[in-house]
């Protein structure tokens, strides 16, 4: 029977989920397994992985084939990493203690990686929405600028509409002074 580790798609439409198993070769995708292993979630970003290490090494070691999406996690996730450790221990490079430190020290390389990138994203998002309110600060002031030389335009014109009418009357009475004194002075 040839055993392969799949995964298995859950979620609704358009938002995957997925299942991370072992299962025989000849079953359907989302059908009968054997044992899940963990879960995958790419919709996060980063990721999220969640996967027991120890019973995937065992599989592989039981010559279960990872398809291809599932060897990159779980290369990802260190299992290959793990599995590979294993193998020089069995040739006796090194003693299990040596493996499972140099595998712990790879494990806290990736996770400071992993929230590296987190953080980067964390700072991204909070300069974008820094970004987006000094934006949305700039086009209020505009409008409330705009709002203000709208209202004062709108008074000076009302009150150039009201003094034109009082410089004519003006103009009007101290135009018809002078005219009576030019009558005045060329009637003498």
């Amino acid at each position: 029977m040839s055993v392969k580790i799949r995964l298995q798609r859950h979620g609704s439409k358009g938002r995957p989920f997925f299942h991370i198993v072992v299962a025989d070769a000849r079953a359907r995708r989302d059908g009968r397994f054997i044992e899940k292993l963990g879960t995958y979630n790419p919709i996060t970003n980063p990721a999220t992985i969640d996967l027991n290490v120890d019973a995937a090494v065992k599989w592989l070691n039981n010559g279960a084939q990872p398809t291809d999406t599932a060897k990159a996690i779980l290369s990802y996730k260190g299992v290959l990493y793990k599995k590979h450790l294993q193998g020089g221990v069995a040739k006796g490079a090194f003693d299990e203690a040596e493996a499972e430190k140099r595998f712990n020290a790879w494990v806290e390389s990736k996770e400071q990686k992993v929230q590296g990138k987190v953080e980067g994203l964390t700072k991204a998002q909070a300069d974008a929405k820094k970004a987006a309110l000094d934006a949305e600060v700039k086009v209020n002031e505009a409008r409330v600028a705009a709002a203000a030389q709208v209202e004062a335009d709108a008074k000076a014109a009302e009150e150039a509409a009201n003094a034109p009418a009082e410089e004519v009357v003006a103009e009007a009475t101290e135009g018809e002074a002078p005219a009576a004194e030019t009558e005045e002075n060329t009637e003498a």
